[in-house]
């Protein structure tokens, strides 16, 4: 069978622990297998275990399997349900929740909120200290946007903590704030979770991922002020129109309601230490989302997912903040 192209045939070709072993090694090590522990040449050609589904380094003779130094490190829980849970993960434009993978996979509710955290870190995807934009390119879309509940729908005890710490009972006030940014030439969006919106906060972030010289597009936000020094600034005043030729922020609203839609809809009550990840799900989405120049699917996408399983880990003590070592 080729390679999956709908879950049916994802499920069906995943269904043998085997070939889910080779298709994650073969991500992981093109040139075949390494032992974790052992440099140059003494890492490789380590010999494999057909009953325990493990190799065995020649040299320093330590077991290891597939899993090791990944995101299933340590996981009891089957590459049999993992994958298919990868997948849907990717190919649910609104995300799916922990309780449709509990029913669809076999697997507890807290075992599949911890699977899907430990995708979802998976998903982030490196900058590699490329900046977005250029002095010659389409422009830059900068906006930042809430996260949260309604104060007004909140407990009475819960809605006086928060006037009484910010002072203000303002729509803003309990929320999460997230920045991002959009590059028309490339399509893609870079977002995350700012403390504030300052104009040294928010300027920072733009000066840490946009190439000096490009054009950049906002709102009329006091702190964007000063970006005119490095930029070709150009701002839209929402209270007026939302368009004024190219000037506008409509392609990081678009970006904007689909992260909504799927914290809404799918995940409905996020913490706003967890936000970050939930963050990384939809750009990962939609970075890698099918266009006339790029037509992804489903698989393409899932392939891109498990190339990036290797050298990321997240305990359920740094999930859940209990390991003091390790921030959230």
């Amino acid at each position: 069978m080729d390679s999956p192209k709908t879950l049916q045939q994802a499920i069906q070709y995943f269904s043998d622990e085997q070939i889910c072993i080779d298709a994650v090694a073969a991500m992981r090590w093109p040139d075949g297998p390494r032992c974790p522990d052992c440099l140059g040449d003494d890492a490789k050609n380590p010999y494999y275990l057909k009953t325990q589904k493990r190799w065995k380094c020649r040299n320093c003779r330590r077991q290891f399997s597939v899993k090791i130094e990944t995101i299933f490190e340590d996981s009891p829980i089957p590459l049999q349900k993992w994958l298919p849970a990868l997948w849907m993960l990717i190919s649910c434009k609104n995300g799916i929740s922990s309780h449709e993978i509990h029913r669809s996979l076999g697997v507890s509710q807290k075992s599949a909120w911890f699977m899907l955290h430990r995708l979802r870190l998976a998903l982030k995807t490196g900058t590699m200290g490329m900046k977005l934009g250029g002095a010659e390119s389409g422009g830059v879309e900068v906006d930042e946007t809430f996260i949260g509940g309604k104060l007004k729908n909140m407990h009475r005890g819960r809605r006086e903590r928060f006037a009484a710490k910010s002072g203000h009972t303002g729509g803003s006030t309990g929320k999460a704030i997230v920045m991002g940014m959009l590059d028309r030439d490339e399509r893609k969006v870079r977002a995350s979770v700012v403390p504030n919106v300052k104009r040294e906060t928010l300027q920072n972030e733009v000066l840490n991922n946009v190439k000096f010289g490009s054009p950049v597009y906002s709102d009329d936000a006091v702190p964007y002020n000063d970006l005119r020094s490095r930029y070709v600034h150009e701002v839209v005043n929402h209270a007026e129109t939302y368009v004024n030729g190219r000037v506008h922020t409509n392609g990081l609203e678009n970006f904007w309601s689909l992260l909504k839609r799927g914290l809404k809809g799918t995940y409905v009550a996020v913490e706003p230490f967890h936000l970050d990840r939930y963050i990384d799900e939809q750009v990962f989405r939609f970075n890698n989302r099918a266009t006339k120049d790029n037509p992804l699917n489903d698989s393409d996408r899932f392939l891109l997912a498990l190339s990036q399983v290797a050298g990321k880990r997240l305990t359920f003590a740094e999930l859940t903040g209990k390991d003091s070592a390790s921030p959230v």
